[in-house]
């Protein structure tokens, strides 16, 4: 049977990732995923780094992601050692993370558009993000990377007099988003219908969370399940499809942009005075795990530490790596040129997503030290 290898580069992917299909005439019959082009060995560095330092760190991780695996992280350390987190710092993670949630679906959104050819829901999208950006640039000083995570709580105040440009862009976004969505479905709606159907029986198989999982009748969400931050305080619905297809996965996170707007309003409404950040001496050995629902889905962090100040072990579960699989039963069954917004649908992020295997030519798995790696990348680049 004939296959088709798109990527590990192409101009539609935003990262590198090789998709093999097997097809018949334009249909595919078989899907296989392969990973491992952008390995950056961030649980390594993070070994070799303080608590402090981590944090900033994990930033790097996504661009998209960049507040919540620091929350994961930091959540992971105070779960070691104890510490408990002034209110108004939990109310700012929650802030912080559902501003996040916002521009994320809404730059997925106009990567679907531009993927079709729909230019004005790209362009939409990316409109309506920017005010969001610029909220992330008053706060933080940055419109990425924001530099907001700290152990015990948050480096950075929300000052009142930010709220009212906050609640200017809510009200914007409460204006705009229910127009755009309504004409994603009438614009859309027919192309994005019955394809890329993921089960409801093959997204518990997969193990698949957040947006890609709630889409197929799945109501899971860490926010309610594992309730951190100022979330136990809050009201807010998990959105679910129950189609499994791509126009439910849309459906799913204009739903949650709606639901965000609704959390950040009661979280600056109820925004407690008090303390920003936890005073703690020393983080003693343990273990501790850190959730939090990301954009995509659910985010781990587990971290071990030896009563240095830095980490002994840190291992970084994001939602792409659980999502990604999926994708081999969603994408047979479905015609070729579907096949970009398919892999595109469970919104993937390859960087949070990569890790490296050494193969010997028997194509046995080992382990190899330190030295070993850096001696065959040398002689691999000789």
């Amino acid at each position: 049977m004939p296959e088709i290898t798109i990527g590990p580069v192409h101009p539609l992917l935003d990262e590198p990732v090789a998709v093999k299909l097997e097809v018949e005439g334009k249909t595919i019959k078989a899907a296989e995923i392969q990973i491992g082009f952008i390995h950056r060995g961030i649980e390594k560095l993070s070994e070799r780094m303080t608590f402090e330092q981590v944090t900033f760190l994990v930033e790097r991780i996504c661009g998209i992601c960049s507040n919540v695996h620091p929350l994961c992280f930091v959540q992971a350390v105070e779960d070691i050692g104890g510490i408990e987190v002034p209110e108004r710092a939990k109310y700012i993670r929650t802030i912080i993370a559902e501003l996040e949630r916002i521009h994320s679906h809404l730059l997925w959104l106009g990567i679907a558009g531009h993927i079709l050819g729909a230019h004005e829901i790209f362009l939409k999208s990316w409109r309506y993000r920017e005010p969001v950006l610029d909220i992330f640039e008053l706060v933080c000083g940055n419109r990425q990377n924001y530099a907001m995570m700290a152990v015990g709580g948050v480096r950075k105040d929300i000052p009142s007099a930010y709220v009212p440009k906050i609640i200017e862009t809510l009200k914007f976004l409460k204006e705009k988003v229910p127009k755009l969505a309504e004409e994603v479905r009438s614009s859309l709606g027919k192309r994005l219908r019955d394809i890329g159907v993921l089960t409801k029986e093959n997204a518990i198989s997969y193990c698949t969370t957040g947006p890609t999982a709630r889409a197929t009748g799945l109501p899971i969400d860490t926010r309610k399940n594992h309730p951190y931050a100022a979330y136990p305080e809050l009201e807010f619905e998990i959105v679910n499809r129950d189609e499994g297809d791509v126009l439910a996965q849309t459906e799913v996170r204009m739903g949650e942009i709606i639901q965000s707007i609704h959390i950040l309003e009661q979280a600056l409404r109820n925004l407690p005075p008090g303390e920003i950040r936890a005073e703690f001496k020393n983080i003693p050995p343990g273990e501790g795990i850190g959730l939090a629902e990301a954009p995509r889905g659910e985010d781990i962090h587990y971290v071990r530490t030896n009563g240095t100040n830095m980490p002994e072990r840190h291992k970084i579960r994001a939602p792409t790596y659980v999502n990604l699989p999926a994708l081999e039963a969603m994408l047979p069954g479905n015609k070729l040129e579907d096949a970009f917004i398919i892999v595109a649908s469970i919104d993937p992020c390859f960087s949070c997503t990569d890790r490296v295997t050494i193969v010997n030519e028997r194509g046995e798995e080992r382990v190899v030290s330190e030295e070993e790696l850096l001696r065959m990348s040398r002689n691999a680049a000789l």
